[in-house]
């Protein structure tokens, strides 16, 4: 597994070595020892997310909050996202910074977001899956949001606004600067 190094302070990209042959493939999507190996970061994923989405599916930006913090490792399984995770760590030097990937089932790459980071994708292509590792449980009372447009990210999308297919939730999340009033 190759492990890149994103601008994010322990934001990584991995990228599997994929063995190939006239069968199809296989690789190892995790292995918890060569990824703390390579990052130096101990993970212990307790629950596994799958959703499948039509074309232009924004959803995000999400993150859990206090003890429910969550780590992620999002990968396709089929199809196509832009994955995007924004540093909400006060205490960072990369605060507020933000970073995006293709993920693919042909690069087969995946992100880890760390905990304190918002989490948000948008899909290429229809039918696209997606799943992704968590190291903590989803609790619904510690669930915030950041609206994907927000003019202080500038985040690029790569999909005109027409393009975008929100969820009612995902259309009212408070901008960066209602967030951080708030908190």
């Amino acid at each position: 597994m190759i492990v890149e190094k994103t601008h994010l302070k322990d934001c990584y990209v991995l990228e599997p070595r994929v063995f190939e042959d006239h069968r199809g493939y296989f690789f190892e999507s995790f292995n918890a020892n060569n990824f703390q190996k390579k990052t130096g970061l101990v993970i212990d994923f307790v629950q596994d997310n799958e959703s499948k989405s039509s074309k232009g599916v924004l959803r995000g930006l999400h993150f859990q909050i206090g003890a429910y913090e969550q780590s992620k490792l999002v990968r396709v399984v089929q199809g196509a996202i832009i994955d995007v995770c924004v540093d909400l760590r006060t205490d960072s030097p990369t605060f507020l910074q933000s970073f995006s990937a293709e993920l693919n089932d042909e690069n087969k790459k995946q992100l880890f977001v760390p905990k304190g980071f918002a989490h948000g994708f948008v899909v290429l292509k229809d039918n696209t899956i997606i799943n992704y590792k968590c190291d903590n449980f989803y609790h619904k009372d510690a669930e915030r949001g950041i609206i994907y447009n927000d003019n202080d990210l500038n985040i690029d999308w790569r999909l005109s606004k027409d393009e975008i297919i929100l969820s009612e939730k995902d259309e009212v999340l408070p901008t960066l600067s209602e967030y951080l009033n708030e908190n």
